[in-house]
């Protein structure tokens, strides 16, 4: 098992550091994102700006300046709702009605990274400057990765803004917690009295 995990970590040290010679380093930082815990669509958005280069001040659209990105723990990504289920990425193989389709589930237990790469080109305009960018674009499904030679830098995210619960569902929730309190004082009203009646029969 140690000797077939040590040949996957070298094939995915390989997968890694193929095409960086295409790439111009040269001034570019190296942006290390935590996927641990963080929503996909959010997560995805971040990314897709940082690859952009549009958090910097000389952002133009028709050239490449973005960073380096590296993402970690793409396996213990979060989504909401019923995504896991009912999100599917279909394909064709070209053949007469061969139209294949894999949840999301399904998608994260054969391939995590795909998953977020997916959601981040998804987010990038078509042009010609998308492959450059996808280079740049450097997805790990646990937290080892071969950059430690390079001056990384933790991207923070930031803070998930929550929407409040909708009136009619909070006014739902209420009644339904007051309804599962009114049952468990009952419940507990007649244990107490099947013990003063088994009480009452052994002292007469």
């Amino acid at each position: 098992m140690a000797s077939q995990a040590a040949v996957s970590f070298s094939g995915n040290v390989k997968k890694a550091l193929a095409g960086l010679r295409r790439i111009n380093l040269e001034g570019l930082r190296w942006r290390v994102f935590d996927a641990k815990g963080q929503v996909l669509g959010r997560l995805a958005s971040q990314i897709s700006t940082v690859v952009q280069g549009k958090d910097k001040p000389t952002y133009a659209p028709n050239r490449d300046d973005g960073d380096m990105c590296i993402v970690l723990n793409a396996k213990d990504v979060c989504v909401t709702g019923r995504k896991l289920t009912d999100k599917f990425y279909r394909w064709h193989t070209g053949y007469v009605g061969h139209l294949k389709e894999r949840s999301l589930k399904d998608q994260l237990a054969k391939d995590p990274t795909e998953v977020i790469r997916k959601a981040v080109l998804r987010m990038l305009p078509r042009n010609k400057l998308r492959d450059d960018r996808d280079r740049k674009l450097r997805i790990f499904a646990d937290g080892e990765h071969p950059f430690g030679d390079r001056p990384l830098e933790q991207y923070i995210m930031p803070p998930r803004r929550v929407r409040e619960m909708r009136p009619r569902a909070k006014r739902a929730l209420i009644r339904a917690q007051k309804k599962a309190e009114l049952q468990q004082q009952s419940a507990n009203e007649t244990r107490k009295g099947k013990r003063k009646e088994v009480k009452a029969d052994l002292s007469s």
